[in-house]
């Protein structure tokens, strides 16, 4: 796959370059040629460090795993409602291998929570409170755990209390 361009033939406000995929070029990405990514360690620290008033969502993965196009799928239709209070970036985790060890990143496709600066858990009753190592199914499901990270994170909790028990999740 080819990366093509600038977002917008230009540089972003911290000064790093987010580059789009475009429709088309690459067969094995659906949705994530619609989400900005972030090609380094430095410009994964930027995003977290430079959003003020809404949650960073750091999906990191790969665009070609199918676990991760479902996700893409959901973050991308998800992206434009929850754009008042929250933005999302993709990093591949074999580009950027940085933070594969810190968060522990052996999941295909992994969904962590930053505000101000800090990581922001989230109790969805898996045992993990860290991150979203799985790919979610429904949009709205997704945006009303966003808005419950939003809502603590603004009361300073660093831990919030997902609006539904995954607990369960495998069962069947």
């Amino acid at each position: 796959c080819m990366q093509m361009g600038h977002l917008d033939g230009a540089r972003s406000r911290f000064g790093w370059c987010i580059t789009q995929r475009q429709p088309g070029r690459c067969s094995s990405s659906r949705m994530s040629y619609l989400l900005p990514h972030l090609h380094s360690g430095w410009s994964v620290d930027q995003a977290i460090l430079g959003e003020e008033d809404r949650v960073v969502i750091l999906r990191f993965g790969h665009d070609w795993d199918p676990v991760c196009m479902q996700m893409d799928e959901i973050l991308a239709g998800a992206s434009d409602q929850m754009k008042n209070f929250a933005v999302v970036y993709l990093v591949d985790i074999s580009k950027v291998p940085d933070f594969n060890t810190m968060y522990e990143l052996y999941d295909p496709c992994t969904c962590m929570f930053f505000f101000r600066n800090k990581h922001i858990m989230i109790d969805l009753g898996t045992g993990n409170n860290n991150k979203i190592n799985w790919a979610m199914n429904d949009k709205q499901e997704f945006i009303d755990i966003i808005e419950t990270i939003y809502r603590g994170a603004r009361k300073g909790r660093g831990l919030v209390v997902s609006p539904k028990d995954y607990s369960t999740k495998y069962r069947y």
